[in-house]
């Protein structure tokens, strides 16, 4: 039997790295945990994981291949540094771009080109956002050309626009989310689990772990061999829940630390085969 790594897709934001809003500490001061920084933003420190993550993702690395997988975009990406070695894959853009060694991969973005020839094209969809648009829309943006997001303001956010929105885009190949102060509309096609299935490919089928926290984690949590979320954000919010999906028991920062130990568990103590099977 041939053994293979198994790889590890890991959402970042709000499952293992954490804003200072969203660390939830419930320990008093003088027992809060010791923070790393990974992510300075215009001069300020961004986004955190204490030091035991740290120490877990490293030893993660060394028997699994880990795939940082992210709906932020390459440049958004690169101002995230990890601890351990640079990732070989990463996935940026919800599945958009496969980078290798950091570059983005044009084989992928040539197959992500022909994924999205069936979805309205995304000057029509800002078009709609725009029209639908309101005092509670504080800003719309598009994402490395292939999706775009609405930044509001969640208490002055009409019943109903969500729901409308997300309408009139699956008559049109596009899903809708709302998390946190963003609503997001992307390409059916455009996906982190199908990014991921590349990589496993590339790695030579090995089982696919995953961790995510969003609703546009959940495509990729559904495909994987074993996942595992926190009870925090929109997935929790939802109830999302799958046979073969864990949830932490802390949240916030804590939550970060716990899933890496328990993917840490599974790539170390399952056993696994070629054929993939945990």
């Amino acid at each position: 039997m041939t053994v293979v790594r198994p790889v590890a897709c890991l959402d970042l934001d709000r499952t293992v790295i954490y804003s200072a809003a969203a660390l939830d500490l419930r320990e008093p001061d003088h027992e809060a945990p010791r923070l790393l920084c990974v992510e300075v933003y215009k001069g300020a420190p961004l986004s955190f994981l204490t030091e035991a993550a740290a120490a877990t993702l490293r030893e993660l690395q060394d028997v699994a291949t880990v795939v940082p997988t992210t709906t932020r975009t390459p440049a958004q990406l690169a101002r995230v540094h990890l601890p351990g070695p640079p990732a070989r894959y990463a996935i940026a853009s919800n599945g958009g771009h496969l980078l290798v060694d950091g570059v983005s991969d044009p084989e992928w973005d040539a197959a992500v080109r022909d994924r999205l020839a069936g979805c309205a094209p995304l000057a029509e969809v800002q078009a709609h956002l725009r029209a639908r648009g309101g005092p509670f829309v504080l800003s719309l943006r598009e994402a490395s050309e292939l999706f775009a997001y609405a930044v509001v303001d969640r208490a002055a956010l009409p019943d109903g626009w969500v729901d409308e929105l997300a309408a009139w885009c699956a008559t049109r190949g596009w899903t809708v989310s709302l998390q946190g102060r963003k609503v997001y509309a992307v390409p059916a096609t455009l996906t982190k689990s199908a990014a991921a299935a590349e990589v496993v490919a590339r790695c030579g089928g090995g089982p696919l772990l995953a961790a995510g926290d969003s609703l546009l984690d959940a495509d990729l949590l559904d495909a994987a061999d074993a996942a595992i979320r926190p009870p925090h954000g929109e997935l929790a919010a939802a109830g999302f829940t799958r046979p073969h999906l864990a949830v932490t028991t802390a949240t916030g920062v804590a939550a970060g630390e716990e899933l890496l130990v328990r993917l840490h568990k599974w790539a170390t103590e399952t056993p696994m085969s070629d054929s993939g099977s945990l």
